[in-house]
């Protein structure tokens, strides 16, 4: 045989899933950072809405992997 794959694939696919939750990261902190721009003195309440944002990708990019345990065949 000239290439064999062995392990779990469910490894492949939750990095192909980080992918999303990567840019939304980046979509979060990049309009946080925006909003600071044009009006600083509303940082302390844009800072609450990034958190709030930044949970709720992260919980998906766990539930990914989670979901790659349980799934895995």
């Amino acid at each position: 045989m000239l290439a064999e794959v062995t392990g779990s694939l469910s490894a492949i696919g939750y990095g192909l899933a980080a992918i999303g939750p990567g840019i939304g990261v980046g979509i979060v902190f990049a309009s946080y950072i925006q909003a600071t721009a044009r009006q600083p003195e509303s940082a302390g309440l844009t800072r609450t809405y990034m958190f709030l944002g930044f949970a709720v990708v992260e919980a998906l990019a766990l539930l990914g992997i989670a979901f790659g345990f349980v799934f895995r065949s």
